[in-house]
């Protein structure tokens, strides 16, 4: 009878450690058509624990459904429901700060900004066999002292585009095989420079596709964080701020007509196509848990954000959302139809 009641009582103390309740429910999110319920407990282990470890990077989703995300120690892919189905682990797949998938004629690969390596890679998604490894491009003549990309994105041609946030903020064009084609961008707050370009993707809700830059720390004259959304053509060239006063946005993904951005204060933003705010997911109103790294899993809300850093879409329009925090916090928003 004591054992038992020891057995019980420690189950029950994993449980709540976790901060997984048993009577936890979903709790919808958004509006209208960007409407969105959680799903408790989603992606952890079977005593309701993060398998994850410290979290600083992205997702992406491939064509299986099966979703991929980077965490400190390496990366993880899980099936739809939530289980943790291949791992790749070790030095070569360490904090990988942002990835994007592409399907190609080899195969699907997924392309990783890796800030603390100093490089870009390329890798297969079913067996993390590494293909390419981008370094410091000393053909830009740009001698830089040190390089560190946090962001990555695929043109149409498979033209890769590697930006350098956390250093010189240029962004960097690499040919599919990883020759250096040209960079454009600049560091500062003017209308045409960067000030941290964290997030970047191909933006194919326009014809031909655009860069999307996200200027996570961008200035105003009254010295006010504006996060941006900026437009490059696929040659560099600028086009237009097409969103401020987002925060600090970290990332960015586009599915048909619609881009996520997750924004580091604990909110991801939905915008149309003309970029009007179709919603605001996992708003965090305590902004001292908002932008946050080291909210405990025990201190987690259900349907509210710390530090949301990197998110991707499935075929549903569901969302898989990242935050940047100790525990390692994936989450899935299943679209309301």
């Amino acid at each position: 009878m004591i054992r038992s009641l020891a057995l019980a009582l420690t189950a029950f103390l994993t449980f709540a450690a976790a901060g997984i309740a048993a009577d936890q429910q979903p709790v919808r999110m958004g509006s209208g058509l960007m409407t969105f319920d959680t799903v408790p407990g989603w992606g952890l282990d079977e005593n309701g624990v993060s398998v994850l470890g410290p979290t600083h990077g992205g997702v992406v989703v491939d064509k299986a459904g099966n979703i991929y995300t980077s965490a400190k120690i390496g990366v993880f892919c899980f099936s739809p429901d939530g289980k943790v189905i291949r791992r790749f682990l070790g030095d070569e797949y360490t904090q990988m700060h942002d990835m994007k998938i592409s399907d190609e004629a080899e195969g699907e690969f997924i392309y990783a900004a890796r800030n603390e390596a100093g490089e870009g890679i390329k890798f297969r998604a079913d067996t993390g066999e590494i293909v390419l490894k981008l370094a410091i491009p000393q053909e830009s003549g740009l001698k830089l002292e040190k390089w560190a990309p946090t962001a990555i994105t695929v043109g149409p041609n498979g033209d890769i585009f590697l930006s350098d946030g956390y250093a010189s903020d240029h962004i960097f064009k690499f040919d599919k095989t990883g020759k250096y084609l040209m960079h454009f961008g600049v560091k500062g707050d003017g209308l045409r420079q960067f000030h941290t370009a964290h997030g970047m993707t191909l933006d194919t809700r326009y014809d031909p596709p655009r860069i999307l830059v996200c200027d996570r720390n961008h200035l105003d004259d009254h010295n006010n964080n504006r996060g941006r959304l900026l437009h490059y053509s696929l040659d560099g060239e600028f086009i237009d701020v097409i969103a401020s006063g987002l925060g600090m946005p970290t990332s960015a993904i586009v599915q048909g007509d619609y881009v996520s951005v997750p924004d580091l204060h604990g909110r991801l933003w939905i915008l149309n196509k003309e970029n009007v705010i179709m919603a605001v997911l996992g708003f965090n109103p305590d902004p001292a848990k908002g932008h946050s790294f080291g909210i405990e899993q025990k201190d987690w809300v259900e349907g509210v954000f710390s530090g949301t850093h990197g998110s991707a879409w499935d075929a549903e329009g569901n969302l898989y959302v990242q935050d940047w925090n100790t525990a390692g916090r994936l989450i899935k928003l299943v679209r309301v139809k």
